[in-house]
């Protein structure tokens, strides 16, 4: 009888023998699934793409930053602020020499203003404060309420198959190429459709945990730190004369790019456990079982859908493109019990427009 095999030989067992018994690539199908045949993906916690799935959606026709603002105007929305557009994500304090899980910086402006803020600093490549409008509580209905009508409820095969007939939550994302996404899992299903543009993504299954790092890394959140030209809560000290528009919106933007952001800790106390090793970076925060890694990728073009299982890592980000000489724009719908929406532009060199839409069909497992 062969000796038992030790923790270290099990779990490189476990990710040698999941990489040989399933393919490293990701199924590409033509048309959309039914319904039974998107549950046997489900069951196998395996993803997929449909090419051209999702061309006619209503936002596809109409969605950029122009129409975006004159649908919303000045109406109020959250947004996140955050020095390096690292929201959410592990991050070192210099100050301190301690790493942190950091969340933004978050307060309510008028979503013209928000949306001018992104754009310039894309278009002329302004440094400063990233902003992303980014909550997860039901935004699109409520903050975003105008641009509901452009966004399908859901997706028929997904929602048949699941048998939830609408989302918990719908959220709208607006940010720029500067906010970054960090190697993360979700506890839910993900559809993400690719509506302008293209998109990348690196996927790792979830039998390759022990690949991650995954570290419970005390939570923070970015503060004030020393603003020039604004009051403690943001707001303007800089008068304007009355009818120089220009000029005031000039100078909100210079004062915004001012902001100056620390880490906090938060109190009491709170480990998140997070990802802290990224498969583009292979030599950094790699534990024994990362070279044992082999990750998925998979590019979106327009009307592409992407199902990413639950439990799944992900790093998304944008493809440089120099056939569409305007900012690019996501979209991104989820549904975790939650259902959300993203808009990104990015830096103006990628010279790209793009639209991303995912759902999140699942409650967390």
């Amino acid at each position: 009888m062969d000796p038992p095999e030790s923790l270290p030989e099990a779990i490189q067992s476990l990710i040698k023998t999941y990489a040989d018994l399933n393919p490293s690539t990701i199924t590409e199908l033509t048309s959309e699934p039914s319904p039974l045949e998107f549950m046997r993906y489900v069951a196998q916690n395996r993803p997929f793409v449909v090419r051209g799935g999702a061309r006619d959606w209503p936002a596809a026709r109409k969605w950029d930053a122009e129409y975006l603002e004159r649908v919303m105007g000045d109406q109020e929305v959250n947004v996140a602020i955050t020095p390096l557009g690292n929201a959410d994500s592990v991050t070192l304090d210099h100050g301190n020499n301690c790493t942190y899980f950091v969340k933004p910086l978050e307060r309510t402006e008028p979503f013209n203003k928000v949306l001018s803020y992104i754009r310039r600093q894309e278009l002329e490549d302004l440094p400063g404060v990233i902003k992303y409008a980014q909550t997860q509580n039901d935004n699109l209905p409520n903050e975003y309420a105008p641009l509901t009508p452009d966004v399908p409820p859901s997706i028929p095969f997904a929602r048949i198959a699941l048998e939830q007939p609408s989302p918990d939550a719908l959220n709208l994302w607006i940010g720029n190429s500067r906010s970054v996404t960090a190697l993360h899992k979700d506890g839910y299903e993900n559809i993400y459709v690719q509506i302008a543009g293209e998109k990348h993504f690196v996927l790792l299954p979830p039998s390759e945990a022990a690949c991650v790092n995954e570290t419970r890394v005390r939570g923070a959140t970015y503060v004030h730190s020393s603003v020039n030209g604004k009051e403690e809560d943001g707001s303007d000290r800089a008068e304007v004369q009355e009818g120089h528009e220009e000029k005031r919106v000039e100078d909100e933007n210079k004062v915004e790019r001012m902001i100056s952001l620390d880490i906090q800790p938060d109190e009491p106390e709170e480990y998140i456990p997070f990802p802290t090793w990224d498969p583009d970076i292979p030599a950094k925060n790699a534990t024994p079982y990362s070279h044992l890694s082999k990750p998925m990728r998979v590019s979106l073009q327009p009307g592409d859908m992407l199902y990413l299982p639950a439990l799944w890592y992900v790093i998304p980000s944008p493809i440089p493109s120099l056939t569409t000489p305007y900012p690019r724009i996501q979209i991104l719908i989820l549904e975790q019990v939650s259902q959300s929406v993203a808009v990104d532009q990015p830096r103006r060199h990628l010279r790209s427009r793009e639209l991303l839409v995912r759902l999140h069909l699942l409650s967390p497992v």
